[in-house]
């Protein structure tokens, strides 16, 4: 079900939609979908900034690691293979697949490739890793095989993936923001999470935050076009001049810093694309090694796109009756370039990002929206210092603000009186943000479906394509011990 009643944009909306005017509109589909290229422009804009933290972020990750002969990755390549890699997949994405879904570097997937694959191979080596993940990908979209999975997700964990996705992102951003922090894990405390600094919101910085959210919120109820995208901006020219003239340290801010750049133009550095070596880890570590670390990338690309992209669909009001997407087979094939485009780009898996919601908020709709986004991540290659001075908690207001929608749309939909579905469904909310994985959500819920309806007697109502993805997330929840047992770890 279209979730377009809960947004101050879509609620603006005229009715009927007057008929497409002009090439860019036919081609897009824009008064189609009920918005307009305003509308698309604002949402581009709002999920870059919402996103623009990945060029910062995946550099300090991936150049955290080093491989198995001591080698580190150059920062500034980095900063130009991320950049030119989001916004390549992006716009590839809005052109192909017409969705407002934007591709960068995913998270946790560039953890395992850094900490996981590097360590024992050469860096070309685990990128050609990701490159085959995506490869493979590609494949099984080509046979129809993972439009097939994605059909067999009952409704009900469809809607409590959207759900979940929004609790994600919610966290996401308080986290980020510095509302909620992380306890160290000195204080051996069972609170893994507490209120600001040792339970107390100190600092400006969380105040911008709390202003941000405040005047979002206002501006959502109040019914205010670009509500998401005006609370981004005006909170970032606050935090610059709050920054400016207080005496604030930087690393209060988090990744970026608001202030004014010395420089608003960088050089970039493409020495980074296209080292990769395809089938060389499998030289170092073995074929069934290889094949194992191939299958962890494989299996959190796959699901993690699959969840953002049933979310962002929802929240977007694209789905049909039964939940499927239009040009799901173009969405799900251009996903799988983007990852091992990634690869060839030295900048880890790309995926389907989950702030994509803060343009649909904004009320994109189109792929149109993609082009305003992945021009400004290849802006960012030269225009690097200005995309670095809006600060988390200028963006994060907007990730909660989606959170709420998102929840609001779908949770009224699932069947809470049937506990098998209703019981995966909870498991499913929760599990991504207590666990930090959109995967790990999407594949309790499942395990957790397939076994109460089969304690219910209601096995055959399973698909059977349902029962082969649980025992594929049976293997990603026992990856150690079956590692250990094959003597491969």
């Amino acid at each position: 079900m279209p979730s377009s009643a809960t947004s101050p944009v879509d609620a603006q909306q005229p009715s009927p939609t007057p008929p497409p005017g002009n090439a860019l509109d036919r081609f897009f589909r824009i008064s189609e979908r009920g918005s307009s290229v305003s509308r698309e422009m604002r949402g581009g804009l709002a999920t870059f900034f919402a996103m623009a933290y990945i060029i910062v972020l995946n550099p300090i990750i991936l150049g955290a690691g080093q491989d198995k002969f001591g080698h580190q990755l150059d920062n500034a390549q980095l900063v130009t293979a991320t950049a030119l890699m989001a916004g390549l997949s992006t716009v590839l994405m809005g052109v192909i697949g017409n969705v407002p879904i934007a591709c960068a570097a995913g998270l946790g997937i560039n953890a395992v490739v850094s900490l996981q694959l590097a360590p024992k191979m050469s860096w070309p080596d685990a990128m050609g890793m990701v490159v085959l993940a995506g490869l493979v990908l590609m494949l099984l979209v080509a046979s129809g095989l993972r439009q097939r999975v994605m059909d067999a997700i009952p409704s009900g964990l469809r809607r409590a993936i959207a759900i979940g996705i929004g609790m994600f992102i919610s966290l996401i951003g308080l986290v980020d923001s510095g509302f909620v922090t992380r306890n160290p894990d000195a204080a051996h405390t069972t609170v893994p999470l507490g209120l600001g600094q040792g339970g107390q919101l100190q600092g400006w910085p969380v105040l911008v935050f709390v202003i941000g959210l405040a005047l979002t919120f206002i501006l959502l109820v109040r019914k205010t076009r670009g509500a998401i995208l005006i609370g981004i901006v005006a909170m970032t020219f606050v935090a610059i001049i709050i920054n400016s003239l207080a005496d604030i340290p930087d690393a209060n801010w988090g990744l970026s810093v608001p202030q004014v750049p010395d420089s608003v133009v960088g050089s970039p550095d493409f020495g980074l694309v296209g080292d990769i070596s395809l089938f060389g880890g499998f030289h170092e570590v073995g074929l069934l090694t290889g094949c194992l670390f191939v299958f962890t990338v494989l299996l959190s690309g796959f699901f993690d796109a699959m969840g953002t992209i049933i979310g962002v669909g929802e929240e977007a009001g694209l789905t049909d009756d039964k939940g499927q997407l239009p040009n799901m087979g173009r969405i799900l094939m251009v996903d799988g370039v983007a990852v091992a485009a990634g690869g060839v780009g030295s900048a880890s898996a790309n995926t389907c990002f989950v702030e994509s919601t803060a343009g649909v908020g904004e009320g994109a709709r189109t792929g149109l929206a993609n082009l305003m986004t992945g021009g400004l991540f290849l802006l960012a290659l030269v225009f690097t210092p200005l995309a670095k001075i809006v600060p988390s908690q200028a963006a994060t207001p907007a990730l909660l603000v989606v959170g709420f929608l998102i929840m609001a749309a779908n949770v009224k939909e699932i069947d809470w009186s049937d506990f098998t579905i209703a019981i995966p469904a909870f498991l499913t909310i929760i599990s991504m943000p207590f666990t930090y994985s959109i995967t790990n959500g999407i594949g309790i819920g499942v395990l957790a479906f397939i076994l109460l309806r089969v304690a219910d007697k209601r096995g055959r109502e399973i698909p059977w394509l349902l029962n082969v993805v649980g025992l594929c997330f049976l293997v990603y929840f026992l990856l150690d011990p079956i590692e250990q047992a094959l003597g491969v770890k």
